[in-house]
């Protein structure tokens, strides 16, 4: 029997000499079987915290969530599940201000699919959960008060959304409608003295439009102007509710109150349908202050063709930052941006440039002296800090492998998500930022996938050679599991996207490489130019008329070379894939070179003409081309379309889109696969159901994965035939 890795160990007989006890390689089958935490929440105390554990269903095509509780003293080994329902979901957990109970959400009230979320309350040391509300059409979000007095929450439909309020003394009460508003509550926070709600609600609602969709005539017009939104707040104890903002300049998102409430930030977008309706919208906003006490409202930036953070303050609220391009150039690394929280602040005081690479203002430390933020570090990502009074970056964290941390706001504590080529992604605490540095001084709080601990993984590390011009380049090597030194290996190159991007030293990365190295592939995943991590040159490098693919392919290409002179890599052995910018270079290699047996193209463009008019996304692409628009500059664009060389196309080659996909559109790939058949390249089109960049549904998931490793295994290993439904329709049985 050959070994057909989209199934369990039943196709393992290939490995007959292998005890049972021993690892055996990873399927795909097994990535879709990972199990994710979420939700973490740590007790008011600091000695518990409450996570989410979703754990999928394959024949169902589904995953389902339940509640865990684990000591943040004595980590993983303590966790024990809180509820238990096979076919429900239980999920965001909130502990109550005095940590006596917790409030979950659940569908679990229902048997039939069309179940709405429910709030329930539960105790940690036993006992049953209880239903603490019955709203018609759900509950959404929910939060406890400050002061611990009340849970928050909202309920009702889409457009009709409105807040409520629970009595934590008397849950069993009848709940308060805290907004009474004519349009829906888009969005809400709790001021930090619990007295007020602040929301966004839009100035209007239009019925017909409403009832015209629901009545099918859902004719869909781009770029359809909508209501503006601006920012309200409702007094707790009277219900009566303030307009904040107005006027017809702009419409307001990513509100942040102070932790003083004294002060509110948030970003206007212009009123300016061509700006606000599309997916660049961030380019257009600007950063405002408002001070609660007068409500007078400060515009904080003027920067157009920008994009610019949320605004962040400091513990103590004596302190506003931002993070946008440095100098408002576009495109470039971000820098942090601060000043005082004063209705006259002053200038902004520009942070980090130092530093080459992109700075933020993640959280802050207790005292307000550090501002820590995460960052890709070659083939890591690591935590960083940046001292406010020196104006310097440290890095903290110098793990191989990818982290993200921030604080509790409530203990203090620091939570990290941590992933390695060894360990799935998972949980721990830090008790202080000192600790960062120190691996061995961090609790393990979540461990979802022990069975990891059974696959037999190759082994990756990054690595670096040089290209053409002499730069240094790099990348992760992942080699074949059970590597041989002084063999040669068939090689997958797995191209990221972005290509502002990068592969890094988390667990399985790229495109299953796992899958890839225990079927005896070596994986390179190259950070070619173009890519992040590597400084702000290295990034930009692919910027300007002609730029696009030159430097990025003879990195891609002399990667290769260094892995065949090491004895790595078979020089007739080749394949490569990759999706969005992957796709982009899959397509740009195929025309361009024959020494690939194989390629694997996933929403990759042809024509840059074309695809700037297709694509949800425009200045992105002006940037890369030189700045200009097509239309004042047709060579700039053709001059980089693979659709250009592609009588040079030899490799056989698999296409995959999304039907809808939005970023790289369709189109793209029906010029690909049309110029394949008519000049007489093997090639073949998967197209997948649904209307976003990326394969979402777990079914096609693993269609893709199957399919596209088949195409390598019969073009590079010369196995007959290619795939069969059968292979795929078993995983259902077994």
């Amino acid at each position: 029997m050959r070994w057909i890795p989209v199934v369990s160990a039943a196709g393992l007989a290939a490995a007959a000499s292998l005890s049972a006890q021993a690892k055996r390689p990873m399927t795909f089958l097994d990535v879709q079987r990972l199990n994710q935490t979420g939700s973490l929440a740590l007790s008011p105390n600091g000695r518990s915290a409450l996570y989410a554990l979703s754990v999928p269903d394959w024949k169902e095509a589904r995953r389902f969530t339940d509640i865990w509780v684990v000591s943040t003293d004595q980590g993983v080994g303590s966790a024990r599940q809180l509820t238990f329902t096979p076919d429900k979901n239980e999920t965001a957990p909130r502990w109550a201000r005095d940590g006596s109970f917790f409030v979950f959400s659940s569908n679990r009230e229902r048997s039939d699919s069309g179940a709405r979320n429910q709030l329930y309350a539960m105790r940690t040391d036993g006992g049953e959960a209880r239903k603490i509300t019955d709203a018609k059409d759900g509950v959404g979000t929910f939060v406890f008060s400050h002061d611990g007095r009340w849970l928050v929450y909202s309920a009702g439909k889409t457009d009709e959304q409105q807040v409520w309020a629970l009595s934590v003394a008397d849950l069993a009460a009848a709940p308060i409608q805290l907004t009474k508003h004519a349009a829906p509550v888009t969005w809400w926070e709790m001021s930090p003295d619990s007295r007020s709600l602040y929301f966004i609600a839009p100035d209007s609602v239009d019925k017909d439009n409403l009832d015209r969709v629901e009545k099918k005539f859902d004719v869909k017009i781009r770029n359809e102007d909508s209501p503006l939104r601006h920012l309200w707040v409702a007094d707790l104890e009277s219900r009566v509710e303030k307009r904040l903002t107005g006027g017809t300049d702009y419409t307001v998102g990513n509100v942040e109150v102070s932790p003083d409430g004294r002060w509110i930030s948030f970003n206007g977008t212009p009123n300016d349908r061509y700006q606000r309706t599309v997916t660049e919208t961030g380019n257009h906003a600007d950063g405002y202050l408002l001070e609660v006490s007068t409500g007078k409202i400060e515009r904080l930036t003027t920067t157009a063709d920008i994009g610019e953070s949320g605004l962040s303050f400091s513990p103590d609220s004596k302190w506003i930052a931002f993070s946008a391009a440095n100098d408002f150039v576009y495109s470039r690394d971000s820098r942090v941006y601060l000043r005082e929280v004063t209705a006259s602040g002053g200038p902004w005081r520009k942070l980090g440039d130092g530093f080459d690479g992109g700075v933020s203002a993640d959280w802050w430390s207790k005292d307000g002296k550090t501002i820590y933020f995460t960052e890709g570090i070659q083939a890591t990502s690591q935590v960083m800090a940046l001292d406010v009074a020196l104006n310097t970056v440290t890095q903290v964290s110098r793990e191989k492998g990818t982290i993200a941390a921030t604080r509790d706001e409530d203990t203090g504590l620091i939570l990290v998500t941590y992933a390695d080529p060894s360990t799935p992604t998972s949980q721990y605490l830090v008790r202080t930022e000192a600790n960062l540095a120190t691996k061995s001084a961090w609790t393990r709080l979540t461990n979802p996938n022990p069975q990891v601990a059974g696959f037999a993984l190759g082994e990756a590390d990054e690595i670096t050679w040089k290209s053409k011009d002499g730069k240094l380049v790099g990348g992760v090597l992942l080699k074949p599991a059970g590597f041989v030194p002084g063999r040669p290996y068939p090689l997958i190159v797995q191209i990221h996207g972005g290509p502002a991007g990068a592969d890094m030293l988390g667990f399985n990365g790229g495109y299953g490489s796992q899958i890839y190295a225990g079927a005896g592939y070596a994986v390179l995943m190259p950070n070619y130019r173009g890519s992040t991590n590597y400084g702000e040159r290295h990034r930009m490098e692919t910027a300007g008329i002609g730029k696009y693919f030159d430097r990025g392919f003879e990195d891609i290409m002399t990667g290769v070379d260094y892995l065949i002179a090491q004895g790595i890599a078979h020089p007739d052995s080749l394949g490569v894939m990759g999706w969005s910018a992957g796709g982009h270079y899959s397509n740009w290699i195929l025309t361009h070179t024959a020494r690939f047996k194989a390629i694997s193209s996933g929403a990759g463009t042809m024509n840059w003409i074309s695809m700037y008019a297709q694509s949800d996304i425009q200045r992105n692409r002006q940037w890369y081309m030189g700045g200009d628009l097509p239309y004042d500059n047709f060579d700039a664009y053709w001059k980089v379309s693979p659709l250009k060389y592609i009588k040079a196309a030899k490799t056989p080659t698999l296409i995959h889109v999304v039907d809808g996909d939005p970023r790289v559109p369709r189109p793209q790939s029906e010029e690909l696969h049309m110029a394949l058949k008519k000049l007489g390249v093997p090639t073949e089109f998967f197209v997948y159901p649904g209307d976003t960049h990326g394969i979402t549904a777990p079914r096609n998931q693993l269609v893709k994965a199957h399919v596209e490793f088949q195409w390598f295994e019969k073009y590079i290993r010369g196995k007959p035939g290619w795939f069969t439904w059968r292979d795929l329709l078993q995983t259902l049985e077994n």
